[in-house]
Order: structure tokens, then sequence, then C-alpha cells
């Protein structure tokens, strides 16, 4: 008999979309961080993932997701418990490379302690984009050029574990997600001098890096990034059909509409 999925939920939309589509599950929170979750909510502390397992274990789970938005917290290495302080050599190593490096040895740790590490995007129909997908007008010859090049520079840094997200505007990178997320990228790309786009508007693409593990940090659009594309002064977004969620799916197309923007979903 598959015993309980749970999920562990930090802030954003995505963790309330998964309670909603699987109605049974156990939802845990941590301590210091947001959620939106309602109903009953368990709340852990980072620094005691043995008290964590062992009450996952209790429940009978056997399943986990990770859902919503989480920096790297501080943690407080005076209240780890045994099980943190076993862990805590090989996170420390993996916290010197990128995100895909810490995340990839988190559910390495889960996977250890028998849980299974599902993906959002497995639990919830509907939730990346297809292939094909197109919203508002089709975006020009001068914008697919834009894509293209934005798609060559995420390749290219792909390897060093950097940025789901680019800008492009008449073959000008102006900017490349970092660390800091999609609305510092895009607020950045909004005080950008005119003169600098060549009077191009320019695209967004968001895709996955190659070789990440999808069950874990996919990538989010949702109607904030729709809203953050138009402050821009952008003319659209591409987005990797199969690899990115589309987070609040009717009233983020709607807004992709009301903009004036398109939005594209392919197999990059």
């Amino acid at each position: 008999m598959a015993g309980k999925l749970a999920i562990l939920a930090c802030s954003g939309a995505l963790p309330v979309r998964i309670a909603a589509a699987q109605a049974d599950a156990i939802k845990i929170g941590f301590h210091g961080i947001p959620n939106d979750l309602d109903g009953e909510v368990d709340v852990h502390r980072f620094e005691k993932m043995g008290t964590l397992f062992d009450k996952l274990k209790d429940q009978g789970v056997d399943r986990v997701v990770f859902a919503g938005s989480l920096a790297r917290p501080p943690l407080d290495p005076s209240a780890f418990d045994a099980t943190m302080l076993s862990l805590a050599p090989r996170l420390m190593i993996a916290m010197q490379g990128g995100d895909d490096a810490l995340l990839s040895q988190v559910i390495e740790i889960f996977e250890e302690q028998g849980f299974a590490v599902m993906g959002a995007h497995e639990l919830v129909p509907g939730l990346t984009a297809e292939d094909g997908l197109l919203i508002g007008t089709a975006p020009s010859d001068a914008d697919l050029n834009d894509v293209s090049r934005a798609w060559d520079i995420l390749m290219a840094l792909s390897p060093l574990d950097v940025g789901q997200g680019c800008v492009v505007a008449g073959g000008q990178c102006l900017g490349i997600e970092t660390v800091q997320g999609t609305d510092a990228l895009l607020r950045f790309v909004a005080e950008t001098p005119k003169n600098l786009r060549r009077d191009f508007k320019g695209v967004y693409v968001k895709a996955a890096k190659r070789g990440q593990d999808l069950r874990i940090d996919m990538p989010v659009i949702g109607p904030a990034t729709i809203a953050a594309v138009a402050d821009a002064g952008l003319a659209g977004l591409m987005i990797e059909a199969g690899r990115v969620m589309i987070i609040d799916r009717d009233n983020t197309l709607d807004a992709i509409e009301k903009a004036g923007l398109f939005l594209t979903a392919r197999v990059l």
C-alpha cells in the first residue's frame, strides 16, 4: 500500500497548487519561512532535520515534494540535532557550488532516508507549458533572433550552474538571472538606457539549466513575472516547453493579453 505524500512548503503559490491537487498530503512548513497554506501545517526547524525525518516516517510518509521560494536560510549551528550535525559537512561543501549542487545534495539526503522525491509537475496536471503554446501576438523575426541569442547565452552558462533567465534586445544581452532572481533581473533591465536597446524592445527567455533535476527548483513564471516583463518594456517571453511551470495559469495568460505581450513555449 502506497504511503503518504508530504509537501515541504516555502513561500509562493506553488505549495497551494499542490495542496489543492493532493488533498491528502501532509503539509510541512519551516520556522521563519512564510507560507500561504490553509489548514494544519506542521512547522519544523532546518536545524532539526532528524526530528523532521522521524516525524515523516511516523506519519507513514514515503514521498515528498519541495515547493515554493526559499533563499539559503541562516542556520544556528548551536541548535543542530545529531542528524543535522552529521549532514552539515556535506551541505557546507555543496553550498560552495551553485544552487544545483546544493539541491542535488538535499535530494540525495532525503532519498537516503527512504523518501521518494517528487516534482511538482508530476503531481499537478497541466502545470508546465505545452510545446507550441502562443498567447498574444506572434513574435516578430527580430524577437525570434533575440530568443535564439538568449538561448545561446543560457546554454553557454548552464555548465556553470548560473541562471535560468536571460533578456536580449537587438542581439544585445541586457541581463542574466543570477542568485538575486527574476524580479531583480527585470528591474535592472527596466533601468537600462534606451540607447543600449538600439530601438528594440527585447525578449525574456526562461529555461531550465541542462542537467538540472526538475524535481526541485524547476523554473516558474506567474502573474508577477508578466507585470515585471511589461514594466521592463519587453515585447514578450519565450519559455521552454515541458520544463517551465506556469503558476496561476488563467491569470498569467490573461495578464499577457492585457499587457499586449506575447508568451510562447517551445522545446528549445
